[in-house]
């Protein structure tokens, strides 16, 4: 079955198009935090990512963002990037999961916030 999902499906990690030019033409570069692989090829002007499950891009961390975008010549497990302590570290995208940032007053929000600065219009 995964044989037949990665023949189909783009999303499920890599293709067998793709991990057969990776094999081919890929330099291993790196791995972040969540898994996902990142190549090269040899001269330096192509740069890809292989996702660890899902094909999210909002997985991949700013400074392999940075790198796959070439912004910085060197990757992040050879030069990385310094953090200011009130940097958080990186989340992907939380839209539609239960951990997704509702704002107050939002209608989605478990426990609405009462409004003190509206007062209904009502008839005498």
């Amino acid at each position: 079955m995964s044989f037949l999902l990665r023949a189909l499906t783009w999303w499920n990690s890599q293709t067998i198009n793709t991990q057969f030019w990776t094999w081919r033409n890929g330099t291993k570069v790196g791995e972040d935090g969540e898994g996902n692989l990142f190549y090269q090829n040899r001269d330096g002007s192509r740069r890809w990512v292989i996702f660890n499950g899902e094909a999210q891009a909002s997985r991949v961390s700013p400074e392999w963002h940075g790198w796959l975008h070439h912004t910085w010549a060197e990757p992040p497990t050879e030069a990385p990037l310094p953090h200011k302590p009130w940097e958080q570290p990186h989340l992907a995208n939380m839209t539609g999961t239960e951990e997704a940032y509702y704002p107050e007053g939002s209608l989605q929000r478990p426990e609405p916030v009462a409004r003190r600065d509206y007062d209904a219009w009502q008839p005498e």
